[in-house]
């Protein structure tokens, strides 16, 4: 194995710590400098890298992991809107609220409101996250 590509690998894994931090820690406050923390790196170092392997950024990634289980949560009806918002670590009802219709292409009212196919409710969560970060991603290629 080459130098360049034992380095390559060894960034890959220091930044999928920090997409673990942020698949698993998505409710709490995380910024940049605390993701980069996790992955051994500068805070800009991290924001390029991550940019680079995963084509968006730190924070973008973020908001859509929190997206997606703010749909989670909203599908299932018993939480309000401003508990979701809070409930997913997003601080300002506005910004949740702007950031879910950019990538979903309805409000949190307007989804929590319509009607879920029931059959979605028995898909284990990991596979709707994976389903969920698709359809996200479609739509964010598409906007």
């Amino acid at each position: 194995m080459t130098d360049e590509l034992a380095k390559e690998l060894s960034d890959y894994t220091l930044l999928r710590r920090a997409k673990d931090l942020m698949d698993r820690e998505y409710d709490q406050p995380l910024d940049v400098p605390t993701m980069a923390q996790e992955a051994l790196m500068s805070p800009a170092h991290f924001a390029r890298q991550f940019r680079a392997t995963y084509g968006e950024t730190p924070y973008s990634y973020l908001m859509t992991r929190r997206i997606e289980r703010a749909m989670a949560l909203l599908q299932r009806g018993d939480m309000t809107v401003t508990d979701v918002c809070m409930a997913v670590g997003c601080t300002s009802l506005g910004s949740f609220s702007s950031r879910f219709t950019e990538l979903v292409g309805e409000t949190p009212s307007a989804f929590r409101a319509r009607e879920h196919d029931p059959a979605e409710a028995a898909i284990p969560a990991c596979l709707q996250k994976d389903r969920r970060r698709a359809v996200l991603k479609k739509r964010k290629d598409e906007g």
